[in-house]
């Protein structure tokens, strides 16, 4: 048996690994070797990482959905994303990207959050915690939902870390500002409301992109609607979202429901006339540059898709919000 063959028959030289990518890898930087249809799945097939140590960026998934006014589903989120991503993990250059992160940053999959599916009410503090927890070690981090709620305890996290308010860019088919009949209340049309009111985040340098549904009371955020974006194009919306956020630190919020659900039909609250996947992905990439300290993607529901577009959507996105945490001024100054 040659030196370069493991037992099992898995080709190794140092920490070039085939197969198992996600448990045996031990540099973090490491492009996996993994047939795309097999193996332990981790998101990209990035090492699978509890401790911190070294970590420069983690995806960590956050399987909650009782926050949900529509259909539930989005606790299988993370599991479906990190799925569709196998297919991209070969890449060795992200098409068009001159650059990619992995080769720039120590990234991680973290794994779950361990929330008490029996103690709701206990679940938003959780996700804070768990959050700080990975903030605290000076590591950045891509959240995945799980429904858009958690984009509230993880803004907390963040505030924390970096410093309020924080502005935000917001990708959405709805402005999630609703009024929260409940102080307390867990909704995920809500977070917004409740962020801005706490001052966590200041919607005069925010952006809501992609919005196509009624909600009177913006609260001041700056909104670039689905039709304003169909009307002006992808250069127009890359050079007013920037230019609204300025050099603010930002966090990233994605909602999939921002997609048209031709595009994303597995979402719990699909509406009609959103973005195309080229056009989020034309605009995502737009921010590079621009101080990005976290971000999240969410809604992502697998049992309603449809050849699972819409967790390869997620999983594209979530690689180029990494490549933005690469480019970040206040990470690299």
């Amino acid at each position: 048996m040659s030196d370069q063959t493991s037992q099992r028959g898995f080709m190794m030289s140092g920490d070039d690994v085939w197969g198992d990518h996600a448990i045996r890898a031990t540099d973090l930087k490491a492009h996996p070797q993994d047939i795309t249809y097999a193996g332990v799945t981790s998101y990209l097939r990035r090492p699978y990482r509890k401790d911190l140590k070294g970590v420069d960026a983690v995806v960590y998934g956050v399987p909650f959905d009782t926050a949900t006014t529509n259909r539930p589903g989005t606790r299988f989120g993370p599991r479906g994303i990190r799925a569709a991503s196998t297919g991209l993990a070969f890449e060795k250059l992200p098409y068009g990207l001159d650059y990619h992160p992995i080769d720039e940053m120590a990234i991680a999959d973290h794994g779950d959050m361990p929330l008490d599916f029996a103690k709701p009410d206990a679940v938003p503090d959780a996700i804070t915690k768990c959050a700080k927890d990975v903030l605290d070690e000076d590591t950045m981090m891509v959240a995945m939902g799980g429904d858009h709620f958690i984009t509230y305890p993880l803004i907390k996290a963040h505030a924390e870390k970096h410093g309020a308010p924080l502005s935000i860019i917001h990708f959405d088919a709805h402005t999630d500002t609703w009024a929260d009949e409940h102080e307390d209340g867990i909704n995920h049309g809500t977070m917004f409301w409740h962020a801005t009111r706490e001052g966590l985040i200041d919607p005069a340098t925010s952006v809501q992109i992609g919005i196509r549904t009624c909600n009177l009371d913006t609260m001041g955020f700056n909104i670039l609607d689905a039709p304003w974006v169909h009307q002006n194009g992808i250069e127009k919306t890359i050079s007013e979202a920037r230019r609204i956020v300025g050099d603010k630190k930002c966090y990233l919020t994605f909602d999939i429901d921002c997609l048209d659900p031709s595009y994303a039909p597995g979402t719990g609250t699909p509406v009609v006339g959103g973005l195309t996947t080229n056009q989020a992905n034309q605009i995502v990439m737009g921010m590079k540059g621009v101080n990005i300290v976290g971000a999240d993607l969410v809604e992502v529901a697998p049992v309603y898709d449809v050849g699972e577009i819409t967790a390869l959507a997620g999983a594209t996105l979530i690689l180029h919000f990494l490549a933005l945490f690469a480019r970040a001024p206040w990470r690299t100054a």
